[in-house]
C-alpha cells in the first residue's frame, strides 16, 4: 500500500480493523433499537455468516443480548430472535468535582442512568488528594448501587485541562498543574473493587454539558452552549462535534468583554462577562453577597417570589449574555444558543433581557427567539456527558473489549 513505511505487515493488521469497524458497524445499528440477525444484515450489507459470528462475539463479551423472537418486518417467512444492547452489560461511570459538590453516575449500554450520587462538599482550596479521596468513594457507592461493571471513568471538571488529563488552572478551585488520573487513581485502589484499573479521562464540565446536550437533548449539530456554575463558559458544537481550538481552550465566554471600560477582571481584562453574569457578580447586584450555599437556587427563590433586586441583577446578567451571545452568533452562525448549568434554572428572568440584546445585534441574519433555548438537562449535564461519553466510545469500538 502506497504510504506504509517499509516492513510494515499490513495484512492480518488489516483484517482486524475490518473486524473491529464491523462490529462497530453491528453494534451501532443494534444500538438504535432490537434487529433479528436477517434485519442487521439487510442494513449492514454483511453476509448472515458474518453477522452471526459478529454477534456471538458481541453476546460472549456482554454486549449484546438475546431478546426472543422478532417478526420479519414483511410478516412473510420464519421469526428471527431479536439481538438488543444488554442492560446489564458495560455502564458508563461519570464523576464530578464541582467548586460546593461532588458527583458520581452510572449509566447503562442505552445511556439510562442506573445510580446517581451527589454530595455537597466545599472543594475551593482544598487539596486534590482529599477531594479525589471522597470522590472515588462516591463512586464507588453509584457503582454498586447500579449493579454495573463500568467501562471506563470521565471526570468532568471546572477548569481547563490540558494534554495528558492535566488540570492547568481551575481559578475557582485554587488549583493549578494538577494531573488529576494520577490523583485520582490511588483514590479509586483505596476504594477498591478494581476501580483503579479502569481507563480515565478529563474533560471541562462545559464542554461534557454541551456534548451531553446533543448526545441526549436532540439538538442540533450547530450550536452554542452557555452555562454557569462558580465560572461562566460555553461548549462550541459545529457538525455535532465539540469545536476546541488549536489549543483546546475554546469557549472561554466568561472572558469575553462585554463593556470595556467596566470593572477589572481576575483575568487581568476590564469590563469581561463573568463581572456582570458571574456567581459572585449577580449576588453582588442583587444584595446578596454574604450568601452561602447554592446562589442558583437562591436567586431563583428570590426572584420567583418577587424580591426586585434579584430580578433586576438577573436581567442586567441577561443583558451582558445577551450581548455576548450576539458576538458568538455573529462569528459563528450556530442554528440556537442553548442556556443550560444554572442558567438553565434561572432562565425565566434572563432569557427576556438575552432575547432583546440578540435580536438587536445579531446581523448575520434575523434573529427568531426559538433559537435561544433552555437545556432540559439542566445541572445535570456535566455528570450525564462524562458518563454517557464512556459508553459511546464502547459502541464506536465494541474490539476493545470483544477482542476484536
Amino acid at each position: 500500500m502506497r504510504g506504509e513505511p517499509d516492513g510494515v505487515r499490513t495484512g492480518p493488521a488489516s483484517q482486524q480493523g475490518m473486524r473491529r469497524a464491523n462490529l462497530a458497524l453491528v453494534l451501532g445499528v443494534i444500538a438504535r433499537g432490537p434487529r433479528s440477525r436477517a434485519e442487521v444484515a439487510a442494513e449492514t450489507g454483511l453476509t448472515r455468516a458474518a453477522i452471526s459470528s459478529l454477534a456471538e462475539q458481541l453476546i460472549s463479551t456482554g454486549l449484546l443480548v438475546e431478546e426472543g423472537p422478532t417478526t420479519p418486518s414483511g410478516k412473510v417467512g420464519r421469526p428471527g430472535t431479536a439481538l438488543g444492547l444488554n442492560p446489564l452489560g458495560p455502564g458508563g461511570l461519570g464523576a464530578e468535582i464541582g467548586v460546593r459538590h461532588l458527583g458520581a453516575c452510572v449509566v447503562d449500554l442505552r445511556g439510562e442512568v442506573r445510580a446517581w450520587r451527589r454530595r455537597e462538599v466545599a472543594n475551593r482550596g482544598r487539596h486534590p488528594g482529599a477531594v479525589m479521596a471522597d470522590l472515588a468513594h462516591l463512586a464507588r457507592e453509584a457503582v454498586d448501587a447500579s449493579g454495573l461493571r463500568p467501562a471506563g471513568l470521565t471526570l468532568a471538571v471546572p477548569g481547563l485541562v490540558g494534554a495528558g488529563g492535566v488540570l492547568q488552572r481551575a481559578a475557582n478551585l485554587g488549583w493549578r498543574d494538577v494531573p488529576l488520573a494520577a490523583e485520582l487513581r490511588p483514590a479509586l485502589r483505596a476504594a477498591g473493587d478494581g476501580l483503579a484499573e479502569l481507563p480515565v479521562e478529563a474533560e471541562n464540565e462545559v464542554n461534557l454539558g454541551g456534548l451531553a446536550e446533543r448526545w441526549l437533548g436532540e439538538g442540533p449539530e450547530d450550536f452554542l452552549y452557555v452555562s454557569a456554575e462558580a465560572g461562566v463558559g460555553a461548549a462550541i458544537v459545529v457538525g455535532g462535534r465539540l469545536l476546541r481550538g488549536a489549543s483546546g481552550y475554546a469557549g472561554e465566554l466568561g472572558h469575553v468583554p462585554v463593556h470595556p471600560e467596566g470593572p477589572r477582571c481576575a483575568c487581568g481584562a476590564h469590563g469581561c462577562l463573568e463581572q456582570y453574569a458571574g456567581e459572585a457578580a449577580v449576588l453582588r447586584a442583587a444584595g446578596l453577597s454574604g450568601a452561602h450555599g447554592d446562589w442558583v437556587a437562591l436567586l431563583a427563590e428570590r426572584a420567583g417570589a418577587g424580591y426586585e433586586p434579584a430580578r433586576a441583577a438577573l436581567a442586567g446578567a441577561g443583558s451582558a449574555l445577551g450581548i455576548a451571545a450576539a458576538g458568538a452568533v455573529n462569528l459563528l452562525d450556530p442554528a440556537e444558543v442553548v442556556l443550560g448549568g444554572g442558567y438553565a434554572r434561572l432562565a425565566p428572568w434572563l432569557l427576556p433581557a438575552m432575547r432583546r440584546e440578540l435580536a438587536a445585534r445579531v446581523t448575520v441574519r434575523p434573529w427568531a427567539e426559538d433559537r435561544l433555548t433552555v437545556s432540559r438537562l439542566g445541572r445535570r449535564g456535566p455528570l450525564l456527558g462524562a458518563a454517557v461519553g464512556v459508553v459511546r466510545a464502547v459502541l464506536a469500538d465494541p474490539g476493545r473489549l470483544a477482542g476484536g
